[in-house]
């Protein structure tokens, strides 16, 4: 029998071993109510939030060992991440010390088991200190920039542990250990200015303890943070959590076993709705797509206050806390409408409550919106109603009126046709979709008219007019229809012959040709039927040739002036952010090129050894990789890049839509017809839910329904 459900331990990451700068992104934890990285030390954390309280990127628990800072030992440090926490283990003059992280369930805490093993032949006194800092505040407003407020706060030492709150009370950081120990202020006032690179982290004051320990034995001692918008609060959270470190840390195991399980059982307590079980012997195939349910269900955030109730952030630990990204979610849009259509929903309410043209995501702190437009936006919304209704069977929601944008079936009207305004007077007939910030951010090159919107302004069309017509809505679909096959000789002549790669065209009517993988992707998984076979060939062999590797992509063709321009690795040569493979694996199998994806999966699967996927992994001949996969890119500049991002959801719809070829249309019509049985004849999704229905996909293409 295949293995259909993991665990935490399934889901394990590899060790690695690095020293305190390597360029190794610091993990993440989560328990869905905040988030905290877990860095390159024994003991530090950093960005310990739970909205609504955060602090930036304070540090806090800092070890010393006999008044020395453990990091200035220069010793290498293995660390061991799983979804439920991460083990950090070192050498340091003979004691060995060993650290177990969790987020605590169902608390806003943070817990560290740690123990101190005497690796010497005699009895020896070891003095352990844990730095304590926060700059804890509740903001009245969306955290509206990548890094979440912080503010100066009060330190307190009472009853052997450190309290610190915001100046209006309204945020409490509590730390402290569960054995006898001493807890010390500073003495340093704190700063009104606050830098990273000035100020440092703040200084609150420190725990200390102290152990006489004989050869060959051990002590523990557990360390708690805790985290609430009062001081009652916090101070029960600090009680409940410290009163038994190690009961935490294995209760942190069974509380992920069972939400991975859930996420893959019809009628479970946690989400609306379930991810099918994909059943096969393909060990790489099932490894990929773990990894994506993963990543997807590691977003989920219900903090109490949460204007939605649940959401799922998009990006975690370091930047971006609270904010749902409108294209990140639209790239997780077939795993959002079968594991949480519920979520979804009101997640899509919103949006279109809002104007789409004006930001690029919402905060789950208030619900305003957040930051500028990405052009992405007509697309991606098209894209996640059509996938919504399609898998739901939900058809009422088209007639749903939603504050000024009127029934959603209009707001899809609109978006089909909202490049018309995008038009400029270049003659082209192609919409211009804005500057370097609307679209991809490092590529300065890929701006105005490029291929990929343009050729996804045809699929938004020909989406709502297969809507339309299953309404009744002959004429509208009739419309769209031609207005769409009108559209591609446009999107075509920004094609470059024999190059296998597009044009962005420019405003003042020239043509700057680009080699990403964005045009390649969008364009393969939008019109490929309306390419002729040369210039699926080409593409085919460009992206082989310039963009893919062994295990990861590049974005960015390296043969592309561009790459000069920037090192941020998740668009630009020297790596990909995590739905590019993805989709670029959906394309290949649109453009004719399944067996390119087949031996690709392999290599592709090694990188699934890091964690959930991050924000960008690098390709090898940028840094070299970790345990034979592409090595995820750190925080820090210039790759200002973070561990984990929810777009890991195109890894499922890769395994649906491309590898198991399964067509869902928005009646309910359900076909299949991939390449899985390349991998595995036997291969079976099993319990997709379609509307009422529940089937199961076979590697063959046939569809069935599911046993009751």
């Amino acid at each position: 029998m295949n293995p259909t459900i993991p665990t935490a331990a399934d889901l394990a990451a590899d060790p690695i071993t690095h020293h305190d700068d390597d360029l190794v992104a610091p993990p993440g934890l989560t328990n869905f109510l905040g988030t905290v990285r877990v860095d390159h030390d024994l003991t530090a954390l950093t960005a310990v939030q739970f909205p609504p309280v955060s602090q930036g990127l304070t540090q806090t628990a800092a070890l010393f060992v006999d008044g020395r800072l453990f990091t200035s030992f220069g010793v290498p440090v293995t660390h061991a991440w799983r979804p439920d926490r991460v083990v950090r283990s070192a050498v340091v003059d003979d004691w060995g010390i060993t650290t177990t992280t969790v987020c605590a369930p169902r608390r806003t805490a943070v817990v560290i088991d740690v123990v101190v093993e005497n690796r010497s032949s005699r009895e020896r006194t070891v003095r352990i200190a844990l730095s304590v800092a926060a700059r804890v505040t509740r903001s009245a407003h969306a955290w509206g920039d990548a890094e979440s407020p912080s503010a100066r706060d009060t330190a307190i030492a009472a009853d052997g542990r450190i309290l610190l709150h915001s100046a209006d009370e309204r945020a409490w950081s509590i730390q402290g250990l569960d054995v006898p120990s001493a807890a010390r202020l500073s003495g340093v006032a704190a700063t009104e200015d606050f830098d990273l690179g000035i100020g440092g982290n703040g200084r609150g004051g420190e725990l200390v303890v102290e152990f006489s320990i004989a050869p060959g034995a051990s002590r523990r001692f557990g360390y708690t943070h805790a985290i609430a918008t009062d001081r009652a609060t916090a101070e029960a959270t600090y009680d409940a959590v410290s009163a038994d470190v190690p009961a935490v840390v294995a209760d942190a195991e069974r509380y992920w076993d069972a939400q991975l399980e859930a996420a893959f059982t019809p009628g479970n307590g946690e989400y609306s709705g379930h991810l099918p079980v994909l059943d096969t012997t393909s060990a790489p195939l099932r490894r990929l797509y773990w990894w994506a349910a993963l990543g997807l269900i590691w977003f989920r955030r219900e903090f109490e206050g949460n204007v939605l109730g649940r959401t799922f952030d998009t990006l975690m630990p370091n930047y971006w806390g609270s904010t749902t990204f409108i294209w990140d979610y639209s790239l997780s849009s077939t795993s959002h409408a079968l594991l949480d259509p519920a979520e979804m929903r009101r997640q899509l309410t919103q949006w279109i409550r809002l104007d789409i043209h004006s930001h690029f995501g919402t905060s789950s702190l208030t619900g305003e919106p957040v930051g500028r437009w990405y052009s992405v936006n007509d697309y991606a919304m098209t894209r996640l109603v059509h996938d919504y209704v399609r898998f739901t069977g939900d058809t009422g929601f088209l007639d749903e009126e939603i504050g000024d944008a009127g029934t959603v079936m209009a707001s899809l009207l609109t978006w089909s046709r909202a490049w018309h305004d995008l038009r400029t007077g270049s003659g082209s007939g192609l919409a211009d979709y804005g500057e370097i910030d609307n679209l991809l951010e490092c590529v300065s090159s890929y701006t105005h008219e490029v291929a990929s919107l343009n050729a996804a302004n045809v699929w938004n069309m020909r989406t709502v007019a297969a809507i339309a017509r299953i309404r009744g809505e002959t004429e509208i679909a009739d419309g769209l229809e031609a207005e769409a096959d009108a559209l591609i000789p446009a999107v075509l002549s920004l094609y470059q012959d024999g190059a296998g790669c597009f044009a962005a065209g420019q405003p003042d009517g020239s043509r700057l040709p680009v080699r990403h993988c964005y045009d390649f992707s969008v364009v393969g998984t939008t019109i490929a039927g309306d390419l002729p076979p040369i210039m699926r060939a080409e593409m085919t062999d460009f992206f082989r040739r310039e963009l893919q590797t062994e295990n990861w992509m590049r974005a960015l063709s390296p043969w592309d002036p561009d790459a000069s321009f920037s090192v941020r690795p998740d668009h630009q040569w020297n790596g990909a952010y995590p739905a590019w493979p993805a989709d670029a694996g959906r394309a290949l199998i649109a453009l004719g090129a399944a067996d390119t994806l087949v031996a690709w999966l392999e290599g592709l699967s090694r990188t699934a050894n890091q964690g959930p996927m991050g924000q960008a992994h690098f390709v090898e001949e940028a840094q070299p990789g970790i345990g034979g996969g592409a090595r995820k890119a750190p925080p820090q500049l210039p790759y200002i890049t973070d561990w984990a991002c929810s777009s890991s959801g195109a890894w499922i719809e890769l395994v649906l839509d491309g590898v198991f070829g399964l067509r869902v249309a928005p009646d309910g019509a359900v076909t299949a017809g991939g390449c899985a049985a390349l991998l595995d004849p036997d291969a079976v999704l099993r319990g997709v839910r379609i509307g009422t229905r529940t089937v199961d996909v076979h590697a063959d293409g046939r569809v069935e329904d599911s046993p009751a």
